[in-house]
């Protein structure tokens, strides 16, 4: 028997390096706009809530073990219909949309090199994205094989970074500074979740993991639980180096400025550095997973067969992929697109949380608990639309828009393809 590609902690630094990523250097600066000294808080909340949906996904993953990860379980859920299929369209155009926010952060850190404003930063994203439409459409890998190397070294600087500020935090900062209402603690909630989405790459590993029954929910907790300490210890580094005035007025890029009182200027040109090689990462990364994984899924209505890093095969999916992200990174700015990102993935964390309690008599999961992550999920969603109510009011009609275009494309592939998103794993 082949041994298989993940261990307990092989698993948990596949979601470490998930969850570590680009998302902490937009949502730093985004919400502690929000919440100022409150988004510690914030961290800590949205961690648990990671928790909870953690838990649920792993039990899912032990009762339905596919790479369709999420899709899977929403056509468990909700049977093969047009809610699960559109719903499945909704996880390919939320994965662009993350994409879309994860390209322009990439533009607004390397515009800092430059000047931050509109034309470098659209230039920058722009360019990042066609580079690695490029790279993936000759079937380049050298940038997959690197992962683990990027892994470590944006967690050894984020880490680095966080020490050094802690010494260095100048406690008046957090605690004469004006307290905001506490409800913008919760109003912070979606975009604190979006740093900490990628827990879920732990569940598609399931089929490659050693002991998946003893192992997955294991590491979905500790992965999880070792990024809430860092991302807390991140927000006091960050709030207790910067006025909040500072982190109001640099929110796209808070994290290089809170650098600068400690390492000056060449710190914080590290920090954007470490920034641009997590946003390139990710890139890479999820070019191949929307492309290669969620694209098929959505058309086709199933896996494909290779999954190989070669995107030979879903030349298609990547071009049109790529064009859809392209007007997102012109017409929208950071904090909108990873607004709507993360109010879309939380609604569909809700949804699939939601469904778990029909199926929770199969998976064995507690009920509280996987309560607890609907409640959590479709608040955190529901405290972001009502906070964008008053200060963006054009999110909650841009996140309505994607659900009316996933069902409208949902019920065109069904009538002009007869395709249906269907079950990979068929019960006996």
């Amino acid at each position: 028997m082949s041994k298989k590609a993940f261990g307990l902690w092989s698993a948990i630094f596949l979601g470490i390096g998930s969850m570590v990523g680009i998302g902490i250097f937009i949502v730093i600066g985004e919400a502690g706009a929000i919440a100022g000294k409150l988004v510690i808080f914030t961290f800590v909340l949205g961690g648990v809530i990671a928790l909870l949906a953690g838990y649920s996904l792993a039990k899912l993953a032990l009762t339905y073990p596919s790479r369709g990860g999420v899709i899977e379980y929403l056509v468990q859920e909700y049977k093969e219909g047009v809610f699960s299929g559109t719903l499945g369209v909704l996880f390919y155009l939320a994965q662009l949309i993350g994409l879309a926010a994860v390209t322009k952060s990439f533009g607004t850190y390397a515009a800092t090199y430059v000047e931050v404003t509109p034309f470098w930063i659209n230039l920058f994203g722009i360019g990042i994205l066609a580079f690695f439409t490029l790279i993936n459409l000759i079937g380049a890998s050298i940038v997959a094989k690197s992962e683990n190397l990027i892994v470590v070294l944006k967690l050894s600087i984020l880490t680095l970074f966080v020490a050094a500020a802690l010494y260095y935090v100048k406690p008046q900062l957090l605690l004469n500074t004006p307290t905001p209402p506490l409800i913008n603690l919760f109003y912070a909630l979606g975009l604190v979740f979006f740093a900490y989405q990628g827990f879920s790459v732990i569940t598609n590993s399931v089929e490659d993991m050693e002991n998946p029954s003893k192992n997955i929910l294991k590491a979905m907790l500790i992965s999880i639980g070792i990024v809430i300490v860092l991302y807390t210890l991140t927000a006091i580094a960050v709030l207790g180096n910067l006025p909040l005035e500072e982190v109001i007025k640099s929110k796209d890029y808070a994290l290089a400025e809170a650098a600068k009182p400690i390492f000056g200027e060449l710190g914080f040109k590290i920090m954007a550095a470490v920034a641009l090689v997590s946003a390139t990462s990710a890139i890479n990364a999820s070019l191949y997973a929307v492309t290669q994984i969620s694209y098929e899924l959505a058309k086709k209505g199933e896996l494909p067969k290779v999954y190989e890093y070669n995107i030979f095969h879903s030349k298609e999916g990547l071009i049109i992929s790529a064009l859809l992200i392209v007007p997102m990174i012109l017409f929208f700015n950071l904090e909108e697109i990873a607004t709507v990102a993360s109010i879309v993935i939380l609604l569909i964390q809700g949804f699939v949380h939601l469904g778990h309690l029909f199926l929770i008599h199969k998976t064995k999961a507690s009920k509280l608990l996987v309560f607890l992550a609907v409640v959590g999920t479709f608040g955190a969603a529901l405290f972001a639309l009502l906070y964008t109510q008053q200060k963006m009011p054009q999110i909650g009609v841009y996140v309505v828009g994607a659900f009316v275009g996933a069902c409208l494309l949902e019920l065109l592939l069904r009538a002009t393809l007869k395709r249906v998103i269907k079950k990979q794993i068929r019960e006996a």
